[in-house]
């Protein structure tokens, strides 16, 4: 048996031009739709399939190749219009090309929003795992710890990721900004409180620390503050105006 004959839409288009010799065609139906829909509903319906099983826009000439030579496709593609003028999808022309899509009214229902946290660089790692370790701490006490300088960029970072925050001031010369971690922090990596925080033997077990280390090395008390780290805590309105500052290239510690 030929191919063609396996073709259900072949077959479709054969059953379609036997009823073509025994009805007459019509012209009822909206302004400038030449097809008479009473008398063939199923070129209708192929087309409306092709569309609705198409992976892209399709054009006239590819719906004309699978109907017969005398279909009037642009009628057809009119009435598919009308049809769904007020459903759930439209049949829309892109480029040329026709292809359904969803109303626009209705486009928010499939609309989905996904945050990707940015990638953290090395040097923003070590200021965030200082942070969490010596928090209440300020920039230059960051830089330190850590031997080199640490960039706006790291900082600026990391508050925006809001995984630190601006606590307060130090009650040192110069009254310091400190900084701190925060609670998007602590439900990120899931820890109930600072004391959650990993610890030298954990550090080891994770393979994240050389199990070759200097005898003096230690990790501090997460979250305990030393006696001579006194700050004056920032309410909400001065950290969101110092925060302001800071990305403004204003900063007020340096």
């Amino acid at each position: 048996m030929a191919e063609e004959d396996n073709d259900p839409i072949a077959e479709a288009i054969k059953a379609l031009r036997a009823q073509a010799q025994a009805i007459p065609a019509g012209d009822a139906g909206p302004p400038g739709v030449r097809l008479a829909i009473d008398n063939e509903p199923e070129l209708l319906r192929i087309v409306e399939a092709l569309l609705f099983a198409a992976s892209e826009p399709l054009d006239l000439d590819t719906l004309r190749a699978r109907l017969p030579d005398d279909t009037d496709v642009r009628g057809l593609i009119n009435a598919l219009q009308t049809k769904y003028a007020e459903a759930g999808v439209n049949l829309v022309e892109v480029g040329g090309r026709w292809r359904f899509q969803t109303a626009e009214d209705l486009g928010w229902l499939l609309r989905t929003e996904r945050e990707e946290p940015r990638k953290l660089s090395q040097a923003a790692l070590e200021t965030l795992a200082i942070i969490a370790y010596h928090q209440p701490v300020t920039r230059a006490e960051i830089e330190e710890i850590r031997g080199v300088a640490v960039s706006r960029g790291t900082l600026d970072q990391l508050l925006e990721m809001k995984w630190i925050r601006l606590r307060g001031r130090r009650r040192t010369p110069g009254r310091p900004v400190t900084y701190g971690v925060t609670d998007v922090f602590m439900d990120y990596f899931g820890l109930a409180n600072l004391s959650d925080l990993p610890g030298v033997s954990d550090l080891k077990a994770a393979g994240l620390l050389s199990s070759r280390l200097p005898p003096d090395f230690s990790i501090p008390s997460a979250g305990h503050v030393l006696p001579d780290a006194d700050e004056d805590l920032f309410s909400e309105d001065e950290a969101a105006q110092f925060h302001m500052d800071f990305l403004e290239g204003d900063e007020l510690e340096d």
